[in-house]
Protein backbone atom coordinates (compact mmCIF):
# COMPACT_ATOMS: atom_id res chain seq x y z
CA UNK A 1 0.00 0.00 0.00
CA UNK A 2 2.69 2.43 0.98
CA UNK A 3 3.72 2.27 -3.07
CA UNK A 4 -0.01 3.11 -3.86
CA UNK A 5 -0.01 5.83 -1.53
CA UNK A 6 3.14 7.42 -2.44
CA UNK A 7 2.66 7.35 -6.38
CA UNK A 8 -1.15 8.71 -5.83
CA UNK A 9 -2.33 12.16 -6.73
CA UNK A 10 -3.62 13.34 -3.59
CA UNK A 11 -7.21 14.82 -3.06
CA UNK A 12 -6.57 16.91 -0.55
CA UNK A 13 -3.93 18.52 1.09
CA UNK A 14 -3.56 20.78 4.77
CA UNK A 15 -0.57 21.23 6.77
CA UNK A 16 -0.68 22.61 9.78
CA UNK A 17 2.65 23.56 11.67
CA UNK A 18 3.09 23.27 15.51
CA UNK A 19 6.77 24.04 16.78
CA UNK A 20 9.06 21.92 15.76
CA UNK A 21 6.53 19.57 14.53
CA UNK A 22 4.30 20.19 11.46
CA UNK A 23 1.25 17.68 10.50
CA UNK A 24 0.03 17.01 6.84
CA UNK A 25 -3.58 15.54 5.93
CA UNK A 26 -4.08 14.07 2.79
CA UNK A 27 -6.73 12.36 1.22
CA UNK A 28 -6.01 9.61 -1.16
CA UNK A 29 -7.21 7.43 -3.58
CA UNK A 30 -5.96 3.75 -3.63
CA UNK A 31 -5.66 1.75 -6.89
CA UNK A 32 -9.12 -0.32 -6.21
CA UNK A 33 -10.95 3.48 -5.86
CA UNK A 34 -11.29 3.36 -2.34
CA UNK A 35 -10.39 6.89 -0.97
CA UNK A 36 -7.84 6.83 2.61
CA UNK A 37 -6.48 9.82 4.77
CA UNK A 38 -3.26 10.20 5.55
CA UNK A 39 -1.93 11.65 8.57
CA UNK A 40 1.82 12.38 8.77
CA UNK A 41 3.83 14.00 11.53
CA UNK A 42 7.73 15.10 10.45
CA UNK A 43 9.50 16.59 13.20
CA UNK A 44 12.86 18.07 13.64
CA UNK A 45 15.35 15.77 15.00
CA UNK A 46 18.35 17.53 14.02
CA UNK A 47 20.02 20.28 11.74
CA UNK A 48 18.40 19.11 8.37
CA UNK A 49 16.97 15.55 9.84
CA UNK A 50 13.39 14.51 10.16
CA UNK A 51 11.48 11.86 11.44
CA UNK A 52 7.80 11.47 9.86
CA UNK A 53 5.30 9.21 11.27
CA UNK A 54 2.32 8.09 9.59
CA UNK A 55 -1.50 6.92 10.12
CA UNK A 56 -3.62 5.80 7.38
CA UNK A 57 -7.00 5.61 8.12
CA UNK A 58 -9.38 3.62 5.60
CA UNK A 59 -12.99 4.61 4.29
CA UNK A 60 -14.54 2.18 5.91
CA UNK A 61 -13.16 3.49 9.48
CA UNK A 62 -13.58 7.08 8.60
CA UNK A 63 -16.75 7.63 10.84
CA UNK A 64 -15.38 5.63 13.99
CA UNK A 65 -12.14 7.82 13.32
CA UNK A 66 -13.95 11.28 13.60
CA UNK A 67 -16.30 10.53 15.96
CA UNK A 68 -13.11 9.16 18.16
CA UNK A 69 -10.97 12.43 17.34
CA UNK A 70 -13.82 14.72 18.30
CA UNK A 71 -14.56 13.20 21.67
CA UNK A 72 -10.74 13.20 22.42
CA UNK A 73 -11.01 16.70 20.98
CA UNK A 74 -14.59 18.12 23.07
CA UNK A 75 -12.28 16.98 25.97
CA UNK A 76 -8.77 18.38 25.37
CA UNK A 77 -9.48 21.83 24.25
Amino acid sequence: MQENAKESKPLFNQMVKGGRRTYFISVREASNKQKYVTITESKVVGENKFDRFNIMVFQDKIGEFVDALQGACAIAA
